[in-house]
């Protein structure tokens, strides 16, 4: 399962840095960058995120702890500060909201992969043990055939069309598909589950 990660730096070289050994050291992962802190609300009213990467001193005076403490109340997520700020006062304000770690600038490639790589692993180990059964017994044959569509990118008229059904009883079949696989009905969560478990639906 993909690793949701958002970087929150007003600096973009130093965001496109680790944005890059990122994308080098792991596989299914999603990086967002954040700029300002208007882009991390706009970032967190839409996503959750797995792990937060976040600046301390951002621009406009934007405190990285004080913006962490207000969407730790929120989410759930880890969070690792990277910061030029060394002094133990600025290190004690961060236990608040409870930080993975602390990574002190000026970054590079193997201080980044030290103070990432293990809170990185735990979180993949963490989303492959909560990972859900397959299981299409519940499903009937008519909602399957739905899935496979759907996994072929299949829009809900383009299915009414091929099954000379109405969009409408598409539309209520997602729904139900979507209660029994305990998906969310938003964010094209179906159409993800479907198309991550094309190969067992053809089975």
């Amino acid at each position: 399962m993909e690793i949701k990660i958002l970087i929150i730096e007003d600096e973009m070289i130093i965001a496109r840095f680790i944005e890059q050994h990122f994308y080098a050291f792991y596989q299914n992962i999603e990086v967002n960058i954040a700029l300002s802190c208007e882009e991390v609300d706009k970032y967190m009213q839409q996503h959750k995120p797995d792990l937060v990467l976040c600046d301390i001193q951002l621009q406009d005076d934007c405190d990285g702890i004080d913006l962490m403490l207000k969407y730790k109340a929120e989410k759930q997520f880890s969070l690792i500060f990277i910061t030029s700020y060394e002094s133990k006062q600025c290190i004690d304000r961060t236990i608040a909201v409870n930080p993975e770690n602390y990574i002190i600038k000026p970054l590079n490639e193997s201080r980044l992969y030290a103070g990432t790589h293990i809170v990185i692993q735990r979180i993949a180990q963490d989303k492959e043990t909560l990972k859900p059964t397959l299981n299409l017994s519940e499903l009937t044959a008519a909602e399957i055939q739905v899935l496979k569509l759907i996994a072929n990118r299949y829009t809900t008229k383009h299915i009414a069309d091929k099954l000379c059904l109405s969009p409408h009883t598409i539309k209520n079949t997602r729904h139900r598909i979507c209660r029994k696989l305990s998906l969310e009905e938003e964010n094209n969560a179906l159409l993800t589950w479907a198309i991550e478990h094309q190969h067992m639906l053809e089975c």
